[in-house]
């Protein structure tokens, strides 16, 4: 069974992908606009009141639409799955539609191109489809529906999508985001090639909790390198500052040199990879651990992401932390970078995401990372 929506502007490719997804996966498609279209066809007080509120540009009010899409999916046609294209288109038909949804496929797509689509496709433009009914439409895609892209990211629902790509690019990436992928003509589930470490390093208060934090949200394994470390500091009732815990790190790195901790996580790793094909590695710091987990699991890709602050924000960030707020400054980046050897892992990383903005630009960055890797 999937229950999938698809969300864009107008001219995005939604009905394109919709029909072509529903061959592939033997669910039915259902459009909310030809819903419409063909209420406003029926000689009825309804049927009157969606045409005229269609030509005046004005989306058909939460009070009926919702109604209207649950009647339709109570059909025996849709009790096994189904592909909604134009609804919910509000933050309250959202809220309201409450029905095991998989999936929210946005087609993101420039005004500008979704306009051009409009205005040069090869067939008789609807009433509703003029130049200057398609301008109000997006504007109020914007205004109203944007919102609902919002609300279905924070559910951990939401797939974004390049639509300005080719068709058959765009339906290659849904099903990617899918699971599944076209072998023969066929779809099937996709099988990675190998199984993936994502590592991810960067210099303190660049963002790596919070990216791991959010590939947790994603079930996603994390081994965490410098729980070794704190675990030591809070057993010993120590103190969370630069000077213990440099102290400790290159201690246990004279005892097992710069690889230590990759060393001493391999057997949680191990056993991580056992249960999943994708993990993630937290911490990841000297070059030499790197190095160590190439050779360790030379079956394994080990990709680095790496995350990046201005000094200021950093320094900012860390300085309103309760738990290790002493870990900053100057010379604690200078030790990471020279004498724990981070730099080459900063530098050879395969991704490089920019943590300056919100939290909600920082996830669209590491999703799309992470669609990347697991995907590749």
């Amino acid at each position: 069974m999937m229950k999938l929506i698809l969300i864009g502007v107008p001219g995005a490719g939604k009905s394109t992908q919709g029909n072509l997804l529903a061959k592939q996966l033997n669910v039915p498609y259902l459009s909310t606009g030809h819903i419409f279209r063909n209420i406003a066809k029926e000689k009825t007080s309804l049927g009157r009141y969606v045409k005229e509120t269609m030509s005046a540009g004005h989306l058909i009010p939460d009070g009926k639409t919702v109604p209207i899409v649950q009647e339709y999916l109570r059909r025996r046609e849709y009790q096994s799955g189904y592909i909604i294209d134009g609804f919910p288109r509000t933050i309250e038909q959202a809220e309201a539609f409450k029905n095991g949804i998989d999936k929210v496929i946005y087609l993101e797509l420039p005004d500008k191109e979704a306009l051009w689509r409009i205005a040069y496709r090869n067939k008789d433009i609807r009433e509703d489809q003029t130049i200057a009914a398609m301008k109000k439409r997006i504007d109020l895609f914007h205004a109203v529906t944007k919102p609902v892209i919002n609300y279905y990211k924070k559910e951990g629902k939401l797939a974004i999508i390049d639509g300005t790509k080719s068709i058959k690019s765009v339906n290659k990436e849904i099903l990617k985001n899918l699971g599944k992928q076209v072998v023969k003509n066929n779809i099937k589930e996709w099988q990675p090639k190998n199984k993936k470490i994502l590592a991810v390093t960067g210099l303190a208060g660049s963002g790596k909790t919070e990216a791991t934090n959010y590939f947790a949200e994603k079930g996603l394994i994390v081994i965490h390198f410098g729980n070794i470390v704190n675990e030591y500091i809070n057993r010993n009732n120590l103190e969370h500052n630069r000077t213990t815990h440099q102290k400790i790190r290159m201690d246990l790195r004279e005892k097992y040199g710069m690889e230590a901790f990759a060393f001493l996580n391999k057997e949680s790793i191990t056993k991580a990879l056992d249960k999943a094909n994708f993990i993630v590695i937290d911490g990841l710091r000297s070059f030499e651990e790197y190095q160590y987990l190439q050779r360790e699991f030379k079956d394994v890709d080990i990709v680095i992401l790496c995350l990046w602050a201005s000094k200021e924000l950093r320094y900012k960030r860390l300085s309103k932390r309760i738990y290790r707020g002493k870990l900053k400054g100057g010379k604690r980046d200078i030790e990471e970078v020279t004498e724990i050897n981070k730099g080459p892992t900063i530098a050879l990383a395969d991704y490089m995401i920019i943590n300056e903005g919100s939290f909600e630009d920082l996830h669209s960055k590491l999703d799309n990372v992470y669609r990347d890797v697991q995907f590749a």
